[in-house]
């Protein structure tokens, strides 16, 4: 189960390796056009309209990364599955055909099938595509339908699994969507308190994509608040309007790239580079435009607790802005761009003391983050358990026929019939074999690899050297 859960988090990188250069395309737009946001400069709503395709798309990119990722050998037949089961549920969940099959009117349609292009389903989708590719990618069929045998037959299987898991979703997803909504009229009375919760929730239910739903009752009309729409039209309660956005700047100008900051310093040396990359530009992206997504997926997936800690952090920041007399708020999100514009409309007040309170939330995300990772050696960015095949990389392959090491290797390993699982890293092997008795290390040793390891009784990996690739090519070849 654990490894099953490893292995997610390192898929779900995936996609997130795509949000960066999105936020990048955003608050380049955005700073060029900030008063009309692409409406006034053809340039900045064309990097607007690139960034937003990225951003406004996320979940497709995470049902077809998990679907590479979990798949067994990263084959892209993997990622058409996960693409079709995203189709296939984005089409059958859709208010047009919702309302097809209750013969009811689209308008009559409940709001929740509107709000299916989220992270969540894009997930399951991924899952599904993967489950799909891994099982029924060596299926065999009668020679009449040979053609649709092996990863031929794995679209089809995909379609037809998808179908069932929207009809479950069609049940469901309502019932979720409501209970988001009913949750969040609850918490409306509660003042400060409320704000905090909300914030809290806010975080948590952005790794789902289910976000939304609550944002409904404190942004828009959904209960009467519309926080958003009447802190922009000047139409709220001086003092009161804006409470459910203020909360969100410090977190996302300063807290985040904190944040990032701490995960950079914590980062493996040799790792500093990559998680560099991709944790700055991601910190600029959230100080000027909002776009929190490349920093929080980063690591929520692979250190949840430490997530969890950038929930309750929100909630802190959104309660103590409720009870100070600081209002400001966004069209777009929690950035610098949207403190600047806010900052002159009848709604605002004191919306300059953000910018003290947010150096303050900087350093507690920054030495909070950076003692919590070092203190349980959490897995975010350049600190993931394959480090240390770094320590391997000037390993040198005592042969150049890399078709004859693999066939040794395989012997050593117990033959074709003994592997369950093939797969490589950086400069190793990684093995799952269905009897850790039939392996023998003296044999694979003399192939010429440098080591062998056996992390568990039905794993085993064999260190290569970067020539892995070649290798493991010839060992899939054989297989």
């Amino acid at each position: 189960m654990m490894k099953t859960l490893q292995r997610l988090g390192k898929s779900l990188m995936l996609p997130v390796a795509c949000l960066p250069v999105a936020a990048l395309f955003l608050g380049i737009g955005y700073s060029i056009d900030s008063a009309g946001w692409g409406a006034n400069n053809a340039v900045a709503a064309f990097l607007i309209t690139a960034g937003g395709a990225l951003i406004n798309n996320i979940a497709i990119l995470f049902a077809i990364g998990i679907s590479i990722g979990m798949s067994k050998d990263n084959d892209g037949t993997a990622a058409l599955a996960g693409l079709v089961s995203w189709l296939m549920t984005q089409a059958l969940l859709a208010p047009d055909s919702v309302a097809m099959l209750k013969h009811i009117k689209v308008e009559e349609v409940d709001a929740a099938f509107s709000k299916t292009n989220n992270v969540l389903i894009g997930i399951i989708c991924g899952l599904i595509g993967a489950y799909c590719y891994n099982k029924f990618r060596d299926s065999k069929l009668p020679d009449a339908f040979a053609f649709f045998s092996g990863k031929r037959s794995v679209a089809i299987v995909t379609g037809g699994i998808s179908i069932l898991s929207s009809a479950v979703l069609f049940f469901v997803w309502p019932f979720v969507y409501e209970a988001l909504v009913l949750f969040g009229k609850g918490i409306l009375s509660l003042g400060a308190l409320g704000s905090a919760l909300y914030g809290f929730f806010n975080r948590l239910l952005i790794p789902f994509g289910l976000h939304h739903a609550l944002n409904a009752v404190f942004w828009f009309d959904t209960a009467g608040v519309n926080d958003l729409g009447n802190f922009w039209a000047g139409k709220g309660t001086y003092g009161v309007t804006g409470q459910y956005m203020t909360g969100f700047f410090p977190v996302m100008m300063f807290g985040l790239p904190g944040a990032a900051l701490a995960m950079y310093t914590t980062a493996k040396t040799e790792k500093k580079k990559i998680a560099g990359g991709l944790l700055f530009s991601a910190a600029i992206a959230s100080f000027i435009t909002g776009v929190t997504e490349p920093i929080e997926f980063s690591f929520m997936f692979l250190a949840p607790g430490l997530y969890l800690v950038h929930a309750a952090l929100t909630a802190v920041s959104m309660g103590i802005m409720t009870l100070l007399p600081i209002r400001a708020g966004f069209n777009f999100s929690g950035g610098l761009i949207d403190l600047i514009l806010s900052s002159g409309t009848p709604m605002a007040e004191n919306p300059w003391m953000i910018l003290p309170i947010g150096v303050v939330f900087f350093f507690i995300y920054f030495f909070l983050f950076r003692f919590i990772i070092l203190k349980y050696d959490l897995h975010t960015p350049g600190r993931e358990d394959d480090d240390y095949e770094e320590q391997d990389k000037d390993v040198t392959l005592g042969s150049s026929d890399f078709a004859g090491v693999a066939a040794k290797v395989l012997e050593g390993l117990g033959g074709k019939e003994n592997i369950k699982e093939l797969d490589n890293c950086i400069t190793r092997l990684r093995v799952e074999v269905k009897d850790y008795t039939a392996v023998n290390e003296k044999t694979i040793k003399s192939a010429g690899v440098a080591g062998v390891i056996r992390p568990s009784k039905t794993s085993v990996q064999v260190i290569v050297g970067t020539q892995v690739q070649h290798v493991a090519d010839e060992m899939k070849k054989l297989l």
